[in-house]
Parts: structure tokens; sequence; C-alpha cells
């Protein structure tokens, strides 16, 4: 790497030019490439300065090693800084919003490579690049429900834009997905086997840009992937989740999941009310308001909306039992407030998005 391409300041994120290709990766393989507040500077520092830089023509985002491209946030460090009563929990979320943001906005064309788990915090940085590529590894998703937390980084937006209830059901049950139905959700737009990845990396590196490098991009991946795979499991659902997922509010999906039978989706329906019903009622709740709405924002007001939650959810909401009984702790059992479902007031969930 030469000492000129280097502009990023933490080993945590890997920034050099090769063939006016700015390529960002982030180097925690250990955490999953998990997301530091550091990192998320050293990120906007790079595609700050590539946005002015006339030799970089386009920027590529991936994760070190097979594992994943990215877990999400690192949530263990958010919680000690709210334990601590320090302001890095609050300064992450800002912080990083403006990233995915600036993603969704750069003037280059971006591709990202989601190898691996992609997941909370993964999806923020993927789903604003133009092209988002899957693997037979990729294991995507928004799995914030099961830590008593609701999916953000933009998620209020991408994922009420998935078709049909798909996104609810995603966002409201935290359930990854791989390749297929990253596609078929239009939560991916590429699919290429791992074996490939290094031929990318040649035809990147031989790849002569002309005028539109975003063009230049989508060849060389046409020559090595597909946009289509069959056999996507929710193509199958999509009706079923249509319709529970449509429900007025989350009590009713429970039970229509429990007791109205379509086709021979029965098990899955069962399996689905039960895993419900091991989240956190709370934070289930306000995910489903919070997609609803997200359907008639903008991208913007998505981010100030998930942005207006958070400065409430450390103190109000479920995710510091949530990250204590499944990261700290380990027993997986959190005490979520309110326990049940029955138990919780409409009014608790509307005080979430007061004065929006």
């Amino acid at each position: 790497m030469t000492a000129h391409a280097r502009i990023s300041s933490t080993d945590h994120v890997l920034a050099e030019v090769r063939n006016q290709i700015g390529y960002l990766t982030l180097n925690r393989p250990a955490g999953l490439n998990a997301l530091t507040l550091d990192m998320v500077r050293s990120l906007q520092q790079a595609l700050d300065a590539w946005a002015a830089d006339p030799q970089v023509q386009a920027v590529v985002l991936r994760g070190e090693g097979p594992k994943g491209f990215c877990a999400g946030g690192d949530i263990r460090s958010l919680y000690d800084s709210f334990k601590a009563g320090s302001s890095l929990h609050e300064e992450f979320f800002v912080e990083e919003y403006a990233f995915d943001l600036c993603i969704h906005h750069y003037p280059k064309p971006t591709l990202v490579l989601m190898d691996g788990f992609t997941l909370g915090g993964g999806m923020g940085l993927a789903q604003g690049a133009d092209l988002r590529v899957v693997t037979e590894r990729s294991r995507l998703g928004m799995p914030e429900t099961a830590i008593g937390y609701f999916p953000d980084v933009g998620g209020s937006y991408f994922l009420s834009r998935v078709p049909g209830e798909l996104g609810t059901y995603l966002g409201v049950s935290g359930c990854q997905i791989q390749a297929a139905d990253a596609l078929y959700c239009g939560l991916a737009n590429w699919y290429l086997s791992s074996d490939k990845l290094a031929q990318l990396d040649q035809a990147l590196d031989q790849l002569s840009f002309g005028q539109h490098p975003l063009k230049d991009l989508q060849g060389a991946l046409a020559r090595l992937g597909t946009q289509v795979l069959a056999d996507a499991p929710l193509a199958k659902l999509r009706p079923v989740i249509d319709h529970y997922f449509a429900q007025a509010d989350l009590a009713s999906i429970i039970e229509q999941l429990r007791t109205v039978r379509i086709g021979d989706s029965q098990a899955w329906a069962l399996a689905t009310a039960d895993l419900l019903q091991s989240r956190s009622p709370l934070a289930m709740a306000v995910t489903l308001e919070m997609l609803r709405r997200g359907r008639k924002l903008g991208l913007e007001a998505c981010f100030a909306m998930e942005l207006h939650l958070d400065r409430q959810w450390f103190a109000h909401g479920d995710i510091i039992e949530g990250v204590r009984a499944l990261i700290i702790d380990k027993d997986k059992q959190p005490r979520w407030n309110p326990p049940t479902l029955a138990e919780l007031a409409q009014a608790r969930v509307d005080q979430f998005f007061e004065g929006l």
C-alpha cells in the first residue's frame, strides 16, 4: 500500500486507492467487523477525501475475513458508555447515520460486498450503495428486536420499501435471509459465488473507466454474477406474510399466526409466533409503528425519526436489558419491560414518537 494511498487513521479501517477505485476494508475480523465510532470516523474521512478527488472513479466497501462484511455496531461499547454516564452512545448514532446517509447520496458509484454476516449497522453501510453484492455465504438481517432495540441505520426507509409486508416481517422478527431472498426483497442487486471474488478483484484492477463508471462496474459484475436466483423462500411465503403482517397491531399479528391457517404454512406460522413472543414487546411495537410511518417518509426524515427514537431508547427502551441478557451476562433470559404484549399500553409506544 503506497503512502499517499493510505488515508485511514486506524488499523480497523484500511483505505487504499488502486486503479482509480477507492477501497474501504473493515478490518476487525475477530469482532465480525462490528463498527466503533473511530471506524465510522475513518470511513467518513476517506469518503469525504475521495468525493473531491478526480483520481477516484468509484468506491468499494468490504469486510476482512470470510465470516462477515459487518455484524453491526459495537453494541457493547454503547452499553458501557450509557452505564458510565458518558455520551459515546449518543455521538455514535449521530455520526453513524450521517455516514450511512453519505453513502446514499455519494456522487460516485459505490459497490459493497455483503459476503458473510451483514447485520444491523452493516446493512446501514450497504443499503445506500449502488451495487450490493451477495454470495452464498451472505446472511442479511436487522436482528435488533432480539436485543430490545429497533431496526435503525435507515431501516425505517429500506425495510418499509421491501415488497408487500416482507420488510415488516424482517424488521419485527429480526430474521436473517440468504442470497436468493436478498435479491427478491431488493436488499441486494447482484449475486456472485464467493469463489469468484478473487476474479472480481482482478477485473476491477484491469477495468478501464469510460464516461459512465457505474456501467463499467456493472459490466464487470455481469461477467461473473447474476441478478436473479431461483427458489427464494420468501417468494413462496409472500402471500402468507402479506396477510399476517398487514394486521392492525402486533397482538393481532400474533393471534392470526396462532389461529388462522393459510395453505401448508401452519408450522411456519406457529414458529414465527413463538419467535415473536421471545422478542421485546416494546421494541417490536415501536418497530411496527416506525416501519409504517417510514413508508410515507423520505430518506432524511426516516433517519431523523430513528435518531429521535435513539435519544430516548437507552433510558426508556429495552436495549440495556437486552444487551445484558444476550451479550454481557449471556443468561439469555431478558426481563423485558413490559414482559408481555398484553401489558404494553399503546400510549407507551406513542410516547416515543411525540415531538417528531
